[in-house]
């Protein structure tokens, strides 16, 4: 089940590695402010979510310091399915006691997780869900979009894709709300640069690893540009499958509208160099984002944090900072009031600097887009990414007033 024994003794007997959480205050007797880690635990996003999520959120907790209240943090598989997602946010919220949960990745289940977060009047703090929607039509007052989203990541990589000659474009996508989302929003990028889409086809999510037959009528379309509208190991297997097949021998581009370090990692700098990403950390960035890998990285098991990490560690430092500054018994008591309180606050944290939280929930942050190292180019392990161009927080994020967010009044 979601949330079981066994999960909350791995917990426990991890805290006493990072100086003993849950921190112990003065008032133990009061109900401690819980934090629930709901994401891939075990398939194909685990590497970026997964375990390394759950210590760069207890590494927040860390960080703080003594807050005058206690903090517990507990986590849980979702499976990628939106139903067991949205169960276990129901069970966390109604029967143990968690009052904000973080990560999430899979926009189906971000959105379903949303949902439950204001019917329940909970924070919830998607930072591994990409869709742009979270801020848009489905926005509420009990959540803020951390990290990226698929207008960013349209907007820096779609259009820089663009601009260097890639004016054709067929994508293949994950057919759930993520893909969707993705397609539909680098389509709008490629269109108003005077670019054409000659074709899409929907990859089965999750379901299959074998992506050659949609390779072959991506390059029978005779696009310039492949989009891989999907995440994770399904992006590492179109790359690896792409490379096998000679596809990018023959002038085609890929490009991976969402990728992460760790996927670079998986699939090595002989496959992956010259590929092109947005992000919006590289631990390698400045001494803030090392500072910050240095404090994590032997938590990790190997692992090395990215965006959607680094996002779950500064969301959830922001909420307590919150929490801290309007009581921790005001904040459990009423989610929607704790994101207020969070929207009012400067963000300011080693892994994405200083910030602000917009009206709809967007957190607002610097786009930077990478170009992937060649082998000889890299000096050190996980040295990857070399910056081509930044996008300011103001502008790398889809103007509020075209959102559609309800929480927006004009």
């Amino acid at each position: 089940m979601a949330l079981d024994r066994r999960s909350l003794l791995g917990a426990a007997a991890a805290l006493p590695a990072l100086g003993g959480l849950p921190y112990r205050g003065a008032r133990a007797q009061a109900a401690p402010v819980k934090v629930g880690v709901l994401n891939d635990q075990s398939g194909l996003y685990r590497d970026i979510s997964g375990p390394t999520s759950t210590a760069c959120v207890r590494q927040a907790v860390q960080d703080l310091g003594s807050l005058g209240f206690n903090v517990e943090v507990v986590a849980a598989d979702h499976q990628n399915k939106p139903d067991v997602g949205a169960n276990v946010a129901r069970q966390w919220f109604d029967r143990d006691g968690v009052d904000i949960i973080v990560d999430v990745p899979t926009s189906s289940v971000a959105l379903a997780v949303a949902q439950v977060a204001k019917e329940k009047n909970k924070v919830f703090i998607p930072t591994t869900a990409a869709t742009a929607d979270l801020t848009g039509p489905s926005c509420n007052a009990n959540t803020i979009h951390w990290a990226y989203d698929t207008y960013m990541l349209a907007k820096s990589t779609g259009g820089a894709m663009v601009k260097a000659g890639g004016d054709s474009w067929f994508f293949l996508t994950a057919d759930y709300a993520f893909g969707h989302a993705l397609e539909r929003d680098t389509t709008a990028f490629v269109k108003a640069q005077g670019g054409t889409v000659l074709g899409a086809v929907r990859t089965p999510f999750p379901g299959t690893t074998d992506f050659s037959s949609f390779l072959v009528q991506a390059q029978a379309s005779r696009a310039k540009v492949i989009g891989l509208a999907n995440a994770g190991g399904d992006t590492i297997n179109c790359v690896k499958q792409a490379a096998e097949f000679g596809i990018t021998r023959r002038g085609v581009k890929l490009a991976a509208l969402l990728m992460f370090l760790n996927d670079v990692h998986g699939m090595g700098l002989q496959t992956a160099q010259g590929l092109v990403c947005t992000e919006t950390f590289y631990w390698d960035l400045n001494d803030r984002t090392r500072a910050f890998t240095n404090r994590v990285k032997p938590h990790l098991a190997g692992n090395m944090p990215s965006m959607g990490h680094a996002g779950a560690y500064s969301g959830v430092l922001h909420y307590l900072k919150a929490a801290k500054a309007m009581g921790a018994a005001a904040a459990k008591a009423d989610g929607a009031a704790a994101v207020a309180q969070m929207k009012r606050m400067p963000t300011d944290d080693d892994c994405f600097g200083p910030g602000s939280i917009r009206a709809d929930g967007r957190k607002l942050c610097p786009a930077y887009l990478f170009e992937v190292k060649k082998p000889e180019e890299s000096k050190a392990a996980w040295d990857y990414y070399k910056l081509l161009q930044t996008t300011p927080a103001d502008q790398a994020f889809r103007p509020i007033a075209e959102g559609g967010c309800p929480l927006v009044h004009s």
